[in-house]
């Protein structure tokens, strides 16, 4: 087995595997895109609209998930200020990346509460994503 120095000075085998990391989206564009999410564009929270009313009773989906669906990667508090706006869209089907609720107190216990009469179970206070997440598929959305 040959061995070698990584260009970060890592030894690395030639059974090892490298895992890639995309690299860092720069300050700027950060910048950029949370400035235009507070912007008003009834195109864009149309999308989102579409993407929450297609996750069905007893799913949840996350605020990125949503946003990358409809088109719109990056845009996750865009999703959670229209979640905050329009209160006719089933929000509480909506929750943090890794299946966390991300309200604070009575908001927090009621979107619990939404979720278990809808059949969510969670482990601790999160969801369990691996059997409750809505597979999101941007072209299977209902208007």
């Amino acid at each position: 087995m040959t061995t070698n120095r990584g260009a970060r000075g890592y030894l690395i085998s030639a059974d090892t595997v490298l895992v890639m990391r995309p690299p860092p989206i720069p300050q700027e564009i950060k910048r950029r895109i949370l400035k235009d999410a507070l912007r008003k564009n009834e195109s864009r929270d149309e999308a989102f609209r579409r993407i929450i009313r297609s996750v069905p009773n007893g799913k949840v989906s996350t605020y990125g998930k949503v946003a990358a669906a409809a088109g719109y990667p990056l845009y996750h508090r865009a999703v959670a200020r229209l979640l905050r706006k329009d209160m006719l869209l089933p929000w509480q089907r909506i929750v943090g990346a890794i299946g966390e609720i991300k309200l604070r107190g009575e908001a927090a216990a009621e979107q619990r509460l939404r979720l278990t009469m809808e059949g969510v179970k969670f482990r601790g206070k999160r969801v369990n994503m691996e059997v409750y997440e809505h597979q999101l598929r941007s072209w299977e959305t209902s208007d």
